[in-house]
C-alpha cells in the first residue's frame, strides 16, 4: 500500500507489524490540539460518543482519526460495525490508558524473584479510573508484535496489539471486556511467522479439544477450612501417619452415561469413600489443564488452571475445601520436568526456544517427545515456582508431588553417548535443575508452612530429602522406587523360588533411613502391560488374593509413608485404563471385599499405633527379629517407639507354619491384632486369634524370651504385647495385719497364688508354647 497519509509507524500498524501501537493510537496532544486515532477492523463508522464528532477513515485502511481542541478529550467511541445488521455499541479506547504493570514487579520478574508472577502476568479482571475491563500481559521477548484476539474482536490480530516493556513483557488493558471472554495471543515472530498461543498464565481454559484461554471472574468462593490450614502450619508430619490414596479423576468414577463428573460430585463420592478406607490424603494425578486425555495430565499446557473437564476453578476450590472439612489432605501431581510440543502451548512460544533449550540435546526428552524447561533462565524458573505457589495458596493444596525428578537431575537421562552436553565441570548433573529444585523447596516451605513437597526420584541421587543448607535438594519425601521394584520383583516369583531371593526384601533396610521415604504402589505399576496389582501375583485365584493381602501388610508395617493407587485397594482385575472406570462390580465378590476390608483395617491400625509411624525415618522405629530364614521365606521384625512395639511376622509361602518360634523383646502375653489370612478377609481363617500367646523363657533369635505362633499360609500377622494386669489389693483385716515376723510367710503365699494362676492358664497355652 502506498498511501501518502500513512507515516512509517502507521504503515506498520496497518500491516500488523507495529511493536508499539501506543505510538500512533489513542490521544496525542500537541500545541493545545489533540489527535485521536483508532484502529477498528470491520467498523463502518466511528464517532466520539460525547459530542458526536465523527472520526475520518484514512483511505484504504481501518484507521480512523479526529483532530480537535485538547479540552474536548474523548472518553468513549460509538462504533457502527460493518456487518449485515450494522450493529453498534459504545466502547472506551484501550489506547488511552497508561501502563498498568508496576515497575517493581517487572523488576522482580526479570530477576526471577517474583514468586507470585501469576498476579503480574496472564489475564485478570481490572479497573482503571472507574472503568472495568481485563488487563492482559504476557512474556514474549523475541516477538515483533503481540495482540490479544478472541470472539470480542473476531480473532483479528490487527484489533488489539499490545505495548511491550523493556523486559519483553507485553500488556494491554481492554476496557469494557467482561470475565468469561475467550482469548488467545497472536504473535508475530522475527521471521514474519504468525501464530496463536494460549496464555501461559491462563487460569481457565475451554473444554478440550478447544484450546483457548478464558478470563476467570474474581472468585466469590467462601472457604471453610481455616482450622485445617491453621493446624497444617504446625503439623509434625514427620512423626504422624501419612497414607495416600492416588486417584485419576477421569477414570475413578463417571456418570450413568459414561460422562465425566463435576469436581463437586466427585468430591462428595470420593471423600466418603476415602474416609471409609481410612486414608489421610488424596493425591490427584495432574488436574492442571492438558489437551490429551491419554497423557493422564502429565503433558501439561495450563500450569495455573484446573482442567475444565470437571468444572470451573471454583468447583475445584469446593472439592479441596470439602476434603479439608472432612479431615482429608490433598496433594497434586505437578510436572515441571517437561511440556508438550502442541502448537498452542509453550513450545517456541515467541518464535524462539523461550521456555525450552534451543539445542535438542538439552531441550528435548527423547522418550516422551516433549520439551525440557530451561531452568537456568530466570523467567522460566519464576514461571514454575509461581505455579507451585499458585496451587498451594490459591487452591489450599497440602502438597505437590514433583514428577520425573531423575529426568531433571541428569543431563544424560535416557540418552546415548553424543546425545547430551556435559555441564561446565564436565559432569552429567544438571546444575541449573538442582538450583531450581532447591529454590522451589525453600520458597514453598517459606511461603506456605506445613505443605509437603515430594520427589518422584528413581535413582540413588544423595540427599534428596536433606535440607538445602546441608547441601540437599530440600524435598520432604522421596518415592522409594527401589523398595517398590524389589518388592514387586520378589512377590512375582513363585513361592517355591522365593527362598533364593530373600535379599530383595532385606536390602531395603540397608538404605531405609538415608532419606525420608514414601512407599508407592502407584499408577505406573498397573499400566502399559505391567498388569494390575492382583495379576502380578502368582498362583491360582486364592493364592493371588493371599499374596496381595500379604504385600499390603508388608507395606503398612515397613518404615515409610504409604501410597496406593485407586482400584488396588479392592483387587482391581484389569490393568488400569484411563479411558474406563474402575471395575466397581468386583466388590460384589467376597475375595475383593476381603482385600478392601483388609486395607481399611490396615489404615485403622496404622493410624492407631504410633509405633507404625512415629519413627519412619530412623532406626528407633525398626528392628529385625529375624531376616535370615530364607529357607522358609519368613521375615520377623519389630516396629517400635520408645518402650512400645509391635511384632510383625510374614510367611511368603503357601505352607502353614505351626509352632513357629520367634524371639520377642519382653516376656508376657501377646495378642494377634491383625492377620491377613483371617476369614474376615476371605482367607483360610488360620492364625492365633483365639489363642493366648504366653512367652516362654527360652532364648530364641538372640532374645531371652520367645513365642510359638502359627504363621498362616501367604500371610502377615501383627502381634501386640498386652499390658500387665494391675494386681488387685487384698482385703486386710485390721486386727490381723502381719507383723515383721509374719512377712516372709505372706510373700510365700503371694508366690503360691501366682503359681496357681499360671497352672490354671497352662492348658490354654499348651499349643501356643510348644517349641519349634
Amino acid at each position: 500500500m502506498n498511501n501518502p497519509e500513512l507515516s512509517p509507524a502507521l504503515q506498520q500498524l496497518v500491516e500488523a507489524r507495529q511493536h508499539d501501537p501506543f505510538e500512533v493510537l489513542g490521544r496525542h496532544e500537541e500545541k493545545g490540539r489533540v489527535r485521536v486515532r483508532v484502529l477498528l477492523p470491520h467498523a463502518e463508522e466511528v464517532s466520539i460518543a460525547e459530542g458526536g464528532h465523527r472520526l475520518r477513515r484514512i483511505e484504504g485502511t481501518d484507521v480512523f482519526e479526529w483532530e480537535g481542541d485538547a479540552k474536548q478529550v474523548p472518553k468513549r467511541y460509538r462504533i457502527i460495525w460493518r456487518d449485515d445488521e450494522h450493529r453498534e455499541h459504545i466502547a472506551h479506547d484501550p489506547y488511552c490508558y497508561p501502563p498498568q504493570l508496576p515497575d517493581f514487579d517487572m523488576h522482580l520478574f526479570g530477576e526471577g524473584k517474583h514468586w507470585h508472577a501469576h498476579r503480574l502476568l496472564g489475564a485478570r479482571v481490572h479497573e482503571v479510573g472507574g472503568v472495568a475491563g481485563v488487563l492482559f500481559s504476557v512474556w514474549a521477548p523475541s516477538a515483533k508484535r503481540v495482540s490479544v484476539v478472541g470472539d470480542f474482536n473476531r480473532w483479528d490480530g490487527r484489533a488489539h496489539p499490545m505495548r511491550v516493556h523493556g523486559n519483553g513483557v507485553w500488556e494491554l488493558f481492554i476496557p469494557d471486556l467482561p470475565a468469561g471472554s475467550v482469548y488467545k495471543y497472536e504473535l508475530r515472530a522475527g521471521n514474519g511467522d504468525i501464530f496463536l498461543k494460549s496464555d501461559p498464565f491462563g487460569r481457565y481454559f475451554e473444554m478440550r479439544p478447544r484450546t483457548a484461554s478464558i478470563v476467570e471472574a474474581q472468585s466469590q468462593f467462601k472457604w471453610g477450612d481455616a482450622d485445617w490450614l491453621e493446624q497444617r502450619a504446625k503439623h509434625d508430619w514427620l512423626h504422624e501417619p501419612l497414607s495416600i490414596y492416588e486417584v485419576h479423576l477421569g477414570s475413578w468414577q463417571r456418570g450413568p452415561e459414561g460422562e465425566l463428573l463435576n469436581y463437586r460430585g466427585l468430591g462428595e463420592r470420593l471423600v466418603d469413600y476415602v474416609k471409609d478406607l481410612g486414608f489421610t490424603h488424596i493425591e490427584l494425578l495432574p488436574v492442571t489443564e492438558h489437551p490429551f486425555d491419554a497423557s493422564w495430565g502429565y503433558q501439561t499446557t495450563g500450569y495455573f488452571a484446573p482442567t475444565s473437564r470437571f468444572g470451573t476453578p471454583d468447583d475445584f476450590r469446593w472439592f479441596v475445601d470439602h476434603c479439608h472439612q472432612n479431615g482429608i489432605g490433598i496433594i497434586l501431581d505437578w510436572v515441571p520436568a517437561h511440556f508438550p510440543k502442541d502448537a498452542h502451548g509453550l513450545a517456541r512460544f515467541d518464535g524462539t526456544a523461550l521456555y525450552e533449550h534451543e539445542d535438542p540435546r538439552l531441550g528435548e526428552h527423547l522418550d516422551w517427545a516433549t520439551l525440557i524447561y530451561n531452568y537456568g533462565r530466570y523467567e522460566v524458573k519464576n514461571f514454575l515456582i509461581s505455579s507451585a505457589l499458585f496451587w498451594l495458596e490459591e487452591f489450599h493444596l497440602d502438597g505437590i508431588r514433583v514428577d520425573a525428578v531423575a529426568s531433571m537431575l541428569y543431563l544424560d537421562y535416557s540418552r546415548e553417548e553424543g546425545q547430551w552436553i556435559p555441564n561446565k565441570y564436565g559432569g552429567r548433573e544438571n546444575l541449573e535443575a538442582m538450583d531450581f529444585m532447591r529454590e522451589l523447596n525453600e520458597v514453598t516451605h517459606g511461603q506456605v508452612p506445613g505443605v509437603l513437597v515430594m520427589a518422584e526420584e528413581s535413582t540413588a541421587w544423595p540427599q534428596v530429602t536433606k535440607p538445602t543448607y546441608l547441601g540437599g535438594l530440600g524435598f520432604d519425601l522421596k518415592w522409594n522406587m527401589g523398595w517398590m521394584n524389589d518388592t514387586l520383583a520378589y512377590i512375582e516369583h513363585e513361592p517355591v523360588h522365593r527362598q533364593y531371593h530373600q535379599d530383595m526384601l532385606t536390602f531395603s533396610m540397608l538404605y531405609a533411613f538415608t532419606e525420608n521415604f514414601l512407599l508407592p504402589f502407584s499408577h505406573d505399576e498397573v499400566v502399559h502391560g505391567k498388569c494390575s496389582m492382583l495379576y502380578k501375583m502368582p498362583g491360582d485365584d486364592w493364592q493371588r488374593f493371599a499374596n496381595l493381602r500379604l504385600i499390603y501388610v508388608y507395606m503398612f508395617t515397613h518404615p515409610g509413608k504409604k501410597l496406593l493407587f485407586m482400584g488396588s485397594e479392592f483387587g482391581q482385575g484389569e490393568e488400569w485404563n484411563s479411558a474406563n472406570t474402575l471395575d466397581w462390580y468386583l466388590l460384589d465378590y467376597p475375595l475383593h471385599q476381603g482385600v478392601r476390608k483388609l486395607v481399611c483395617d490396615l489404615n485403622r491400625i496404622y493410624r492407631s499405633y504410633p509405633v507404625l509411624y512415629t519413627h519412619d525415618f530412623d532406626w528407633q522405629g525398626f528392628e529385625w527379629i529375624d531376616c535370615h530364614d530364607a529357607q522358609n521365606s519368613v521375615l520377623v521384625y519389630l516396629r517400635r517407639a520408645g518402650e512400645d512395639f509391635l511384632v510383625v511376622a510374614i510367611n511368603f509361602t503357601p505352607v502353614p507354619r505351626e509352632h513357629y518360634r520367634i524371639g520377642v523383646p519382653a516376656p508376657g502375653v501377646y495378642k494377634e491384632i491383625l492377620n491377613s489370612d483371617a476369614a474376615d478377609y476371605c482367607g483360610s481363617g488360620m492364625g492365633n486369634g483365639a489363642w493366648i500367646l504366653q512367652t516362654d523363657e527360652m532364648e530364641w533369635m538372640g532374645r531371652p524370651n520367645s513365642l510359638a505362633v502359627t504363621l498362616p499360609p501367604l500371610s502377615g500377622i501383627v502381634l501386640k504385647r498386652e499390658p500387665e494386669p494391675e494386681p488387685e489389693p487384698a482385703a486386710i483385716d485390721a486386727d490381723k495385719q502381719p507383723d515383721a515376723e509374719d512377712a516372709p510367710r505372706a510373700k510365700n503365699a503371694d508366690k503360691r497364688a501366682v503359681a496357681a494362676a499360671d497352672q490354671a492358664v497352662a492348658p490354654k497355652n499348651q499349643k501356643a508354647s510348644t517349641t519349634n
